[in-house]
């Protein structure tokens, strides 16, 4: 008797912990929704596992309660008797993008970023996204309080890491302090980490003994931080302990001849040195070496640059913004193309060859897209450019999927449960119509965005904000 007392204790106990962990979704996330059920079956689909391996025909993946139960050929992977089955012959299955400078906050006017989570978080599920982190923001608590929010069932959108405000030194931007010193940095690592931020970006004019104070500050909470440097060299960085890098080598000023310590050179100074650099000269590999034994990760964010650079096309999912955010790019872009003497018109084109020298060196590389400059780069739409951008850096397909979703998870420390297809982790995929192992722009077909087996219409998202964004 007290033995099968226990039995239904310890089963009442599984259901109750079952049931507070089923995702209890709110009304702002309910009309999003397109595939929810207990048991999924995604059958006679191709699965490009995010490994880097090739592509695998004619699978079947089963999906039970959020985590992929089985995956192997459709042959000899029967549905489950109570799954709900869907036929997706001639589509792809990609894991969940994982990218790593993404923001929710985009230029509104001079000099002044407009915080749009709402619409934002949006548009980054509804291209794919999953899980993403904010590389700084402008707006103290709302970053935070999104993932809070997410994590939860009251929006929708991907899981995000909250990275902090920015740690920099003195600057003219209006929504951003300037520290104080390097015990003012260390507070604000503990302040924010207390706030519930999970990564911290250092930027253009910190000093190394502020950037040195954080960085310490943040590995004791076992927090990571990256950084959009000027003032500190990549070196320099490195040699401090920091994980992460911004803009490939794009924001490196490693090679200004006459550096001084602490001194940001400049922006146009610093891209005119990197613009000179031979990938294959000593400098380089030098640094690149450097990166590589401090296990320093670079982010390419090519999107934000392509929009600085005459030749290059007009960004997609320009149509989703208000129409004054839409005007003002576009003659933005106007202006982008007249100017035929742009720095861009090498730098862009040397940015990638340096990626590219530091990834096939055997250096982790990230992908996130940065939708900050002039405008342009829209969450969703750039996400899935970035990988087209990967493309023609030099990298296949394959690769390119790998780094905007594995190479990403493994840095944040969650390729356990994200990143990869494989049974046993997280249902967060990305149905295609279409294979972009072959055509890597079949990744715009977006179908179905999974997270935690639970499917998302991106079109109902999309329209959901098209118009709007500018406003939220």
């Amino acid at each position: 008797m007290r033995t099968r007392m226990a039995l239904i204790v310890a089963i009442a106990l599984s259901v109750a912990v079952l049931a507070a962990q089923a995702p209890q979704f709110g009304d702002a996330v309910k009309s999003f929704i397109k595939l929810n059920a207990p048991v999924i079956a995604l059958t006679h689909v191709r699965v490009i596992d995010g490994t880097g391996a090739p592509a695998r025909d004619d699978q079947t993946i089963v999906i039970r309660k959020g985590l992929i139960d089985r995956l192997g050929p459709s042959a000899s992977t029967p549905p489950p008797d109570d799954a709900t089955t869907i036929d997706l012959t001639g589509k792809s299955v990609i894991p969940g993008l994982v990218m790593v400078h993404e923001h929710l906050y985009y230029p509104t006017g001079p000099g002044f970023y407009g915080n749009l989570g709402e619409s934002f978080v949006r548009l980054y599920l509804a291209g794919g996204v999953t899980t993403m982190r904010t590389g700084g923001n402008t707006s103290g608590v709302m970053d935070v309080k999104l993932k809070e929010m997410i994590d939860a069932g009251q929006q929708p959108g991907p899981a995000i890491d909250a990275t902090a405000p920015y740690l920099n030194g003195p600057n003219t931007f209006l929504q951003m302090r300037a520290l104080k010193d390097a015990a003012d940095a260390r507070r604000q690592v503990e302040y924010w980490a207390d706030m519930g931020a999970t990564s911290f970006k250092a930027y253009m004019n910190i000093t190394r003994a502020e950037l040195g104070a954080a960085i310490e500050a943040a590995h004791a909470r076992g927090l990571k931080v990256t950084g959009h440097l000027c003032s500190v060299t990549y070196a320099e960085a490195a040699q401090l302990g920091i994980d992460n890098l911004e803009h490939g080598f794009m924001a490196s000023t490693d090679f200004v001849a006459d550096k001084q310590p602490d001194v940001c050179p400049g922006q146009p100074v610093g891209q005119r040195a990197v613009a000179a650099l031979d990938e294959n000269g000593a400098a380089f590999t030098a640094l690149v070496k450097t990166l590589m034994d401090h296990h320093v990760a670079l982010t390419s964010t090519l999107t934000v640059f392509e929009t600085f650079t005459p030749g290059r096309p007009m960004p997609p999912g320009l149509d989703v913004l208000v129409p004054e955010l839409r005007q003002q790019f576009e003659q933005n872009y106007a202006r982008t193309q007249q100017n035929q003497q742009s720095i861009y018109k090498t730098l862009f084109p040397k940015g990638m060859a340096l990626e590219r020298a530091f990834a096939r060196a055997g250096g982790t590389l990230l992908a996130g897209t940065d939708p900050t400059g002039g405008g342009g780069v829209i969450p969703g739409f750039s996400n899935q450019r970035q990988l087209e951008l990967l493309v023609e850096e030099g990298f296949t397909p394959l690769e390119a999927i790998q780094i905007g979703s594995s190479n990403a998870a493994r840095y944040l420390g969650r390729d356990a449960r994200i990143g990869t297809i494989a049974a046993g982790k997280q249902a967060d995929l990305v149905v295609v119509n279409g294979d972009p192992s072959v055509t890597i722009g079949d990744v715009r077909k977006v179908e179905t965005v999974l997270k935690q087996g639970i499917g998302f219409d991106p079109q109902k998202l999309i329209e959901s904000v098209r118009g709007k964004v500018g406003l939220w």
